[in-house]
């Protein structure tokens, strides 16, 4: 094992017992569902492709938490996030910290057409699991938007994963996530120093869907795709430029019903955890 190996397995390890730790507490109460799903993916050695909501700072690592703590000795276990650098990657040290902790950098604003993008399609070629917030940002359950019969709908995903599931080499297991509390864990718009502290008493769920069914998938890249160019950032030809963006879409679309419909069997209409759900 190289240095850098070492280095990261022991960032991993650590962050993931601490939150472990802090989740078999007392401090809040933590309800797993479906972990047998993201166990059995795993064992498949396909790539695996995790998309969750997004709905506090802590989400990652603290999501992680709940996973057996041997698979945090192995990069093959544990996920490749994307971190947006703004946020995470503000200084050198953090820089190291983060990207030792198998999270890519990416720049928000800048497209689906660069190297963190390019990194998780190269993780799962390798049969590796990627995990995405595909909202690109949090979005707390009061925000979002309700339709004229009061149901509430998760912001759109970006499309990065339609440019990710378009280009792998083989399709990967895709598996929708989908997790509540971590909003009252971590609330949005808290003065400091309350804002860096997790509140204690929080209930929080962590479910794991069913894959979505390959053949949705395959129904939705079945426009022609143009030559793959290895997920590199070159400039892409007229063809591409025609098909690609409306096969992103609907790929994007199967993974946003599933990730919001698996939302709605936990968290109701509302897709949060109140009496307005009942």
């Amino acid at each position: 094992m190289s240095a850098r190996a070492f280095l990261s397995s022991a960032i991993v390890t650590a962050v993931c017992i601490t939150c472990k730790a802090f989740l078999n507490s007392g401090l809040c109460s933590v309800k797993v569902n479906g972990l047998q799903i993201l166990k059995d993916a795993l064992r498949s050695r396909q790539g695996v492709l995790t998309v969750c909501n997004h709905i506090s700072t802590l989400d990652d690592p603290m999501t992680w938490g709940v996973l057996p703590a041997r698979w945090y000795l192995s990069s093959r276990t544990t996920r490749w996030a994307l971190g947006a650098s703004e946020v995470i990657f503000t200084n050198p040290v953090f820089s190291a910290f983060f990207s030792l902790g198998q999270t890519l950098e990416t720049f928000r604003g800048k497209g689906i057409y660069q190297p963190a993008v390019d990194t998780a399609i190269q993780k799962l070629n390798e049969g590796r699991w990627v995990h995405l917030y595909s909202e690109s940002k949090v979005n707390q359950p009061d925000t979002y938007f309700r339709d004229k019969q009061g149901v509430a709908h998760l912001p759109r995903l970006k499309w990065g994963v339609g440019r990710i599931l378009m280009e792998v080499n083989t399709t990967p297991v895709v598996i929708p996530m989908w997790i509540s509390g971590f909003d009252q864990l971590m609330p949005e718009g808290r003065a400091f120093p309350y804002k860096y502290l997790p509140r204690i008493g929080a209930r929080l769920t962590v479910t794991f869907g069913e894959p979505v069914p390959a053949h949705e998938l395959k129904k939705a890249l079945s426009l022609k795709k143009p030559p793959r160019r290895n997920g590199t950032t070159k400039a892409r030809s007229g063809v591409e430029q025609v098909i690609a963006p409306s096969v992103r879409k609907e790929v994007t679309a199967v993974i946003h019903r599933h990730v919001e419909g698996l939302g709605r069997s936990i968290s109701g209409k509302l897709l949060t955890d109140t009496s307005e759900n009942l």
